[in-house]
């Protein structure tokens, strides 16, 4: 009975940083997006929290990928994101979701020059007023990001991605979203087995020290399966990271049944 206590109690705290009551794909973060098989439609379908997409500079336009290699796909992050969030605010009246009371978190990854990326993204953002005046829309930049100090200088509606071991000034965390870092740098597990003690007290100190600052926590390059996902709500993590949306997204709506 005491274990059942102690499980929603981290549930609701869990839910202060989330969107639910309970963990669902409000939580979920679709890592890489673009690399699904419909991007951006299907992280939506099931409803989640996040999307991330990469992005370079090349020849004035702002590419979708990883790395260089792949520029020559020219995937455009208008085709791939901005034409498809305005489609869903047009047709539910403001809203990314039919549900108003879900969010969704555009993440952009810089892996072009910070300066000249982010100028280009602002300014292509200013064409697109549905997104930057969506009240359920945040654009959060990660990846090769100004210098924090900077951070205010930027459009209200550009929010960032800090650095979990960063410590940063009371101006600089207005502009913070979440704080993100390399699941690596934490922890050597893979998924299996139980997770170390030491090292589940590591993660639990650097989840709590973040939820201090009334900030989200996201870990990338972390273990991605059904058993990670369970270890992570219970830790309270507040966005899982993952490359499996519909298997997580099927994953979340068990637990909940489970739970309630």
């Amino acid at each position: 009975m005491l274990h059942g206590f102690v499980l929603v109690l981290s549930l609701i705290c869990f839910s202060g940083y989330g969107q639910s009551l309970y963990p669902s794909a409000a939580n979920a973060h679709s890592h890489n997006d673009y690399e699904q098989s419909s991007p951006f439609w299907l992280a939506w379908k099931h409803g989640f929290g996040s999307v991330e997409a990469d992005i370079f500079l090349d020849n004035d336009e702002l590419i979708v990928t990883h790395d260089k290699k792949q520029i020559l796909r020219r995937w455009t992050l208008d085709s791939f994101y901005l034409q498809p969030l305005q489609q869903c605010i047009t047709a539910n009246k403001e809203y990314v979701y039919t549900d108003t009371s879900r969010h969704l978190q555009l993440m952009i990854d810089m892996k072009s020059d910070a300066i000249s990326t982010l100028n280009k993204l602002v300014e292509k953002l200013k064409s697109y007023p549905s997104l930057i005046n969506c009240s359920s829309l945040r654009i959060v930049i990660s990846g090769n990001r100004p210098a924090a100090s900077s951070f205010s200088d930027w459009p209200e509606w550009i929010r960032f991605d800090g650095v979990l071991q960063q410590e940063y000034s009371e101006k600089e965390l207005e502009k913070i979203d979440m704080l993100s870092d390399n699941f690596a740098h934490y922890s050597s597990w893979k998924g299996e087995g139980e997770l170390p003690e030491k090292e589940k007290q590591v993660l639990q100190d650097m989840i709590n020290k973040t939820h201090r600052l009334n900030k989200k926590i996201r870990f990338w390059n972390a273990p991605d399966n059904p058993y990670s996902w369970k270890v992570f709500i219970e830790l309270g993590i507040d966005y899982i990271n993952t490359d499996h949306i519909e298997t997580l997204s099927s994953f979340l709506k068990t637990y909940k049944k489970k739970i309630f």
